[in-house]
């Protein structure tokens, strides 16, 4: 499993926790979360394809929430974010990350616009705490409430091609006119359509309650409930990164190939000269695809190797891939091997397969833009 698991000494809980206990989920430890893995005996492979071909639900309410409002919302969030939200539309999702002042990813995130001088940001489950007390801090000399909010939402993900006819028909909540990347209230909820899954898909976030309720009667309907497996295995696929994994303190943006969420030309953000001068000069590495002509799998922190043999970096994530049958990983490696279709070697244990350097991106996004 190539999901790093955040252990911590006391478990959380999702308020659907006990719904994901009677399917039977296999459980795991994530970002401090009791989460579950998977709910097929049959492996991933069954969750994995209902998002590609039909519709699956995630529990995703385990990612934090952080709301920022007042006078100075719009600088303070242009302040601490990589990517440019000025005069945002409202209902207008941006991606992009926040940086330390050496470049280095505190997280990568979601930013709302909520309405004027509101704005709502989702995090990273692992990084809530460490998100949280950065944040306060670049907060100083700002007039604005900011809220960590993170325990107050459920959140759930219905993905796939029949998301749209599966909100609308059994949640009863009209999402059609949503673009890509853009996001609306109804009453206390939240609906956005972004997705993590390289498929046309919905976040709802809502009180405890209300996603209990969702949940329910998206399983009645037959909705595949689908784990933190698939949910990896999916994003990996579209070459979409997982914090710890293609984004780290250690990985900039510009590293993950990424700069297209990093607005130099903003006046000022938090590691702003750093990122500038990395991306004048070239990053010393960068994070590249790698396809195997073998089926061996390569695993997070597998060395790459040089055709000499020489360690030129590591695998992030590696998978046989569920849609395609193909063995490939992303894999930060020294700068001068990036190239595409540039051969270069994998040690998996004490085996050294050969490969090539070709595009993040194994599975072709379908998203509705």
């Amino acid at each position: 499993m190539a999901i790093k698991q955040e252990l911590q000494r006391k478990e959380k809980r999702t308020c659907l926790h006990d719904k994901h206990v009677s399917l039977g989920a296999t459980m795991v430890t994530f970002g401090g979360f009791d989460m579950p893995l998977l709910y097929q005996l049959a492996g991933i492979a069954p969750e994995h394809m209902a998002v590609r071909e039909k519709v699956g639900l995630f529990d995703v309410s385990h990612m934090g929430e952080v709301t920022v409002k007042g006078n100075d919302a719009e600088r303070y969030v242009q302040h601490i974010f990589t990517n440019d939200v000025a005069n945002a539309p409202v209902g207008k999702i941006y991606y992009g990350m926040m940086c330390y002042e050496n470049g280095g990813t505190v997280d990568d995130l979601l930013v709302y616009k909520m309405g004027e001088n509101d704005f709502f940001l989702v995090i990273n489950a692992a990084n809530i705490d460490k998100d949280w007390a950065w944040m306060q801090e670049q907060a100083k000399g700002f007039d604005i409430d900011l809220q960590n909010r993170s325990d107050d939402y459920g959140q759930i993900a219905v993905q796939g091609p029949e998301s749209e006819y599966t909100v609308e028909h059994v949640l009863g909540l009209p999402c059609a006119e949503l673009n890509f990347y853009t996001c609306k209230t109804i009453g206390d909820v939240i609906i956005s359509r972004t997705g993590y899954t390289g498929e046309d898909g919905f976040e709802i976030y809502a009180s405890h309650d209300y996603i209990r309720e969702c949940w329910d009667k998206l399983i009645k309907a037959g909705v595949q409930p689908c784990g933190l497996g698939c949910r990896d295995t999916l994003r990996f696929e579209v070459g979409l990164p997982l914090y710890g994994d293609e984004l780290s303190e250690d990985i900039t943006p510009i590293m993950a190939g990424l700069g297209m969420f990093v607005k130099l030309d903003k006046a000022e953000f938090v590691g702003k000269e750093a990122l500038a001068k990395q991306k004048a000069e070239g990053p010393a590495k960068k994070l590249v695809g790698i396809e195997l002509a073998d089926k061996a799998i390569p695993r997070h922190g597998y060395p790459v190797l040089s055709p000499e043999g020489e360690t030129i970096g590591e695998v992030t994530t590696g998978y046989r891939t569920i849609s395609t049958d193909k063995s490939v990983c992303m894999a930060l490696i020294d700068a001068q091997y990036a190239k595409l279709n540039t051969e270069v070697q994998i040690q998996i244990r004490k085996k050294v397969f050969p490969g090539k350097v070709v595009k993040k991106q194994f599975y072709n996004k379908s998203y509705k833009k």
